[in-house]
């Protein structure tokens, strides 16, 4: 044990992983409806306004279509037709956020962004089972951060998940 309290960074005790799970976690806070969701801004590859999309015949509906993003075509998915929030509108706070997920890179559609967010491990809870919209297999945990409650995305299975028809599973 280290006695030596003047060191600011104390070491971690060993994980087996290489993601220490003592540092604080940062998360794009961003709009669904009336509910405030979070996602690891190590994901976020940029913010966008809502663009015109193309249209792809047979893709599902909560695939809006495809964008040409220098030179890459990037699938964009409206979180509010997946989630069944109702009828999307699309104004000057529609937000795409630009995601690279398992070297792939698709946009989102959210109602808006608000900020970046610091969590300690501490303030993120485990999720209740309540039979959400959102399944909680894809749920990070709720973060808390003083009168406010996100709700944090697991990115890598949601956009990975077969519902969303986006990332071929490698087959074995």
């Amino acid at each position: 044990m280290h006695a030596n309290t003047n060191n600011p960074h104390p070491t971690a005790a060993p994980t087996s992983s290489s993601a220490s799970t003592s540092k604080a976690l940062e998360f794009l806070a961003f709009k669904l409806g009336q509910e405030e969701y979070g996602i690891d801004i190590q994901k976020v590859q940029e913010l966008r306004g809502y663009d015109a999309v193309t249209r792809i015949a047979n893709a599902p509906e909560h695939i809006k279509g495809v964008v040409n993003l220098r030179g890459i075509i990037v699938p964009i998915i409206d979180m509010r037709i997946k989630f069944n929030l109702g009828t999307p509108t699309y104004d000057q706070f529609t937000v795409v956020i630009i995601l690279n997920i398992a070297s792939r890179v698709m946009g989102m559609v959210v109602d808006s962004v608000s900020d970046v967010i610091t969590l300690t491990p501490e303030q993120v809870k485990p999720a209740p089972e309540m039979g959400s919209v959102l399944d909680t297999e894809y749920l990070i945990g709720l973060g808390t951060l003083d009168e406010r409650m996100l709700i944090l995305v697991d990115l890598d299975r949601l956009m990975t998940s077969d519902d969303m028809g986006l990332v071929e599973k490698i087959a074995a």
